[in-house]
């Protein structure tokens, strides 16, 4: 079958995913014939997407986060009203969309979390039917066990992940663990809609092998919190550090002293890190903490903004590891003598691919 991809752009899961199942696709025959990437004023394509990605790259203006302003996590008013000012960009973006559906004919548009999809499917289908694929969509289950967080700020959580699926076929859930198989002989209230699958993570993950090493690792979504990172090693020399970021005029290596070095996020590099170090501090992204998981490592995660705050409370309560409002490497350090890895977890990530497979077959046939 011909896919054409829709990418919602902030942050480097959904890329991550989207690249994942473009490959394993196009290994069962399938074609994505381009993929339409949302635009994020802070920062660039990754390399490794614009490599590895096997089809055409387009950009688009969609919604996102506004640029951070400090360590704050990111306020639910201030990002409604950055996007609302943005309003005629997202129009074009609109635009964008509709004509490469018309010019490229897919059979199916799949849907990486992007909000203009859901709005142009809910006012003026095109032919394709469309799928959605995230772990966002969880939180759309009945069953999801959400944070005690704001309560107006987790209703507008449901509404832009509502918007992103509107009319949308079916959900795929990106779940880290077997959803369907736990429902059991109770009433299925998944049934319907919701598809639970594996995450999506890289090949080169299977290919890697875990060690234990003598340093901690850390992707900060915000570059922000790297004064934070600083202050703690000045106070822990002993302590060696490699974090990664996506701070647009850096290096691509910023090294502060022998034990503590900023890194641009390569693929590569950033993997080799995780499966060698002995603890993973984040900000809470889906991706890189299934990878940590994966791995056997544990993590500490920050949450920078409230769908984070829900997958940081879902990772705890599986035993990922543990849930700050700041980097608190001391709480890490700690936890890396205590951890134990989930087994099960692991071996539900390796049936990625013969689930995902599966699933598309039996939805789209």
């Amino acid at each position: 079958m011909k896919y054409l991809f829709v990418i919602q752009g902030e942050g480097r899961g959904h890329l991550t995913q989207a690249m994942t199942l473009a490959k394993m696709m196009r290994k069962h025959g399938h074609e994505v014939c381009a993929v339409l990437v949302g635009k994020s004023n802070r920062r660039e394509l990754p390399a490794f997407f614009l490599r590895e990605m096997p089809a055409p790259i387009h950009r688009f203006d969609s919604p996102n986060f506004p640029p951070p302003t400090g360590t704050d996590r990111a306020k639910m008013w201030a990002t409604i009203r950055y996007n609302l000012a943005r309003i005629p960009r997202y129009i074009k973006g609109i635009g964008v969309i509709r004509k490469k559906i018309k010019e490229l004919q897919p059979d199916v548009v799949v849907n990486f979390y992007d909000m203009l999809v859901g709005l142009i499917y809910a006012v003026c289908p095109p032919k394709p039917p469309y799928i959605c694929v995230a772990h966002q969509y969880a939180f759309l289950h009945p069953d999801y066990p959400f944070p005690p967080e704001n309560a107006a700020e987790l209703r507008s959580l449901k509404l832009v992940t509502r918007i992103t699926s509107l009319r949308a076929a079916k959900l795929f859930v990106l779940s880290i663990r077997n959803v369907a198989a736990e429902e059991g002989a109770r009433p299925n209230k998944s049934a319907d809609r919701f598809v639970f699958v594996p995450p999506l993570l890289r090949e080169e993950v299977f290919e890697a092998t875990p060690t234990d090493g003598d340093y901690m690792n850390g992707y900060l979504l915000n570059a922000n919190y790297a004064d934070a990172i600083i202050a703690w090693q000045k106070q822990h020399p002993d302590v060696s550090l490699h974090f990664f970021w996506d701070k647009k005029e850096a290096e691509k290596e910023t090294v502060i002293n022998s034990r503590l070095s900023f890194h641009q996020l390569d693929d590569k590099l950033f993997l080799d890190y995780l499966a060698g170090c002995k603890g993973y501090a984040t900000t809470a992204g889906f991706e890189s903490v299934c990878e940590a998981a994966y791995f056997g490592k544990p993590v500490l995660m920050v949450p920078t903004h409230i769908e984070q705050a829900c997958n940081a409370y879902e990772f705890a309560q599986a035993g990922f590891g543990i849930a700050a409002n700041a980097f608190d490497l001391d709480a890490l350090l700690a936890l890396t003598s205590r951890y134990r890895a989930n087994p099960q977890f692991r071996v539900w990530v390796e049936q990625s691919e013969a689930r995902w497979m599966a699933a598309l077959g039996s939805v789209l046939s």
